[in-house]
């Protein structure tokens, strides 16, 4: 079968890993000042932080409408023998509910919700290509692309909470007292929604290292395919105990580096840095 894989822009994969596995992105709109951009198109996470640090509200994301949907499978539907299109986690944004009231005109597309976020959902996009290689039925592929979302492990670690308060999920006196006892949350995807599993205490690029050890040392369940660190901007110093960490707790066979998209940054803002990966059970 010739089977096309769409998602959103909010998988976070890199050009050259899109380009590889031929798949297309659906780009979500991000609000600034009033003002609509499509993300990673007309504006990026740089621009996001630039607006925030001299002053401005924090941006928005807003998910593509059905008419859109409509359109971008329109593009594909007639060409290929099936269309697989990953969303953003549904407990995250409407795009999977939009999506699917959109893919009711089109009988051979098929769309997964990722349950995930950023290249946890990016992990689920890579599986469907993959298996997408050699499937001979779009049902059976799209059921195993379902399986597989319950096995990505994904989490953050944060260094401010700056972010969180201004978008209002997180109390100003709960970051007071993050920044008073220099806590660092990690926040990570679990059944499709966000929640703080752990808070590390001191500097950041102390606290990373024992972020990693502690998602990585002694697992047993672990898939040693793929990792991707994904962050916001963080400093050199950092990623290099990220990445040390990572050669010493784990041993994947490709670790990519990837940035997070405008979502994460809109959400979390600079100093933002996970890994994440996939559980063989």
């Amino acid at each position: 079968m010739k089977i096309k894989i769409l998602s959103d822009s909010t998988c976070d994969l890199s050009q050259d890993i899109l380009s590889k596995y031929d798949i297309t992105l659906a780009s979500l709109t991000v609000v600034k000042n009033g003002e609509a951009f499509k993300d990673g198109i007309t504006i990026t996470p740089a621009d996001i932080f630039a607006h925030v640090a001299a002053g401005g509200d924090l941006c928005s994301t807003t998910a593509n409408n059905v008419g859109e949907y409509e359109e971008l499978f329109a593009q594909y539907a007639a060409d290929y023998d099936g269309v697989l299109h990953i969303t953003i986690g549904s407990g995250f944004s409407c795009c999977y509910q939009n999506a699917c009231l959109a893919a009711e005109d089109f009988p051979n597309v098929r769309v997964i919700d990722s349950q995930n976020l950023s290249t946890g959902q990016g992990l689920v996009v890579l599986e469907a290509a993959r298996l997408a290689a050699e499937a001979t039925d779009l049902d059976t592929l799209a059921q195993q692309v379902r399986e597989f979302t319950s096995r990505v492990e994904a989490s953050f670690l944060l260094s401010q909470l700056n972010y969180m308060v201004k978008g209002g999920r997180c109390s100003s006196v709960a970051a007071l007292g993050a920044n008073l006892l220099n806590l660092k949350p990690c926040i990570e995807v679990r059944d499709g929604k966000m929640s703080v599993v752990k808070k590390y205490r001191g500097n950041f690029e102390k606290c990373l290292p024992m972020y990693v050890k502690d998602r990585l040392a002694g697992r047993e369940d672990l898939d040693h395919g793929t990792l991707f660190v994904t962050k916001t901007p963080v400093s050199d110093e950092a990623y290099a105990a990220v990445m040390k960490a990572v050669n010493e707790h784990g041993s994947f066979d490709t670790v990519y580096e990837t940035d997070a998209g405008c979502t994460v940054s809109c959400h979390c803002g600079p100093g933002t840095l996970g890994v994440l990966f996939v559980r063989n059970k």
